[in-house]
């Protein structure tokens, strides 16, 4: 066995194959990801490109469970579109170290609650949120990215405006 030492450094300045191949050898050497099953073409996962009102309804659902909803609102972060038709492609690392999950099988539940919020909403159990495959990645279809990013976009709009209004009702007028 021969062993290899490299510094960050090395490691953020080498091409991004040699760093996915590097990711993936940690990922395996920790165990820190689940055994994958075959990933579907996301053709034939039936992946469906949601709408705002799906994603609030989606949300409606899981509201109760706060990992869920934090990996739901991080999938509404600009990923890369990838593929014909166009998928967009988010790391599952990614996701459990922005939602600071303890594992990636964590992630992979909140995005199967996810999944299954969405066949309810739809009432159609063919159609997936998101697919997966064997690299580590999550997939959604671009108009679902966007869907969710603006109803994050207008939770947040709706936060700042009660907040405000709330403010200004407690400011006495002047006498």
């Amino acid at each position: 066995m021969t062993g290899i030492t490299l510094t960050a450094e090395q490691i953020r300045n080498a091409p991004a194959l040699v760093r996915q191949w590097i990711e993936q050898e940690v990922i395996s050497a920790l165990g820190l990801a689940p055994p994958m099953p075959a990933a579907t073409p996301p053709q034939a996962a039936h992946l469906v490109a949601c709408s705002v009102e799906d994603m609030a309804g989606v949300l409606e659902h899981i509201r109760g469970v706060l990992p869920a909803v934090n990996v739901l609102f991080e999938l509404g972060r600009p990923g890369i579109s990838f593929g014909r038709p166009a998928v967009m492609t988010f790391r599952l690392m990614d996701i459990l170290h922005h939602t600071r999950l303890t594992d990636v099988g964590q992630v992979m539940m909140c995005l199967e609650m996810i999944n299954q919020a969405l066949t309810e909403v739809k009432k159609d159990p063919s159609v997936r949120f998101c697919g997966f495959d064997n690299e580590g990645h999550c997939l959604i279809a671009p108009q679902t990215q966007e869907s969710i990013a603006t109803l994050w976009q207008t939770m947040v709009e709706r936060q700042q405006a009660a907040q405000a209004s709330e403010a200004g009702s407690r400011v006495a007028p002047a006498a």
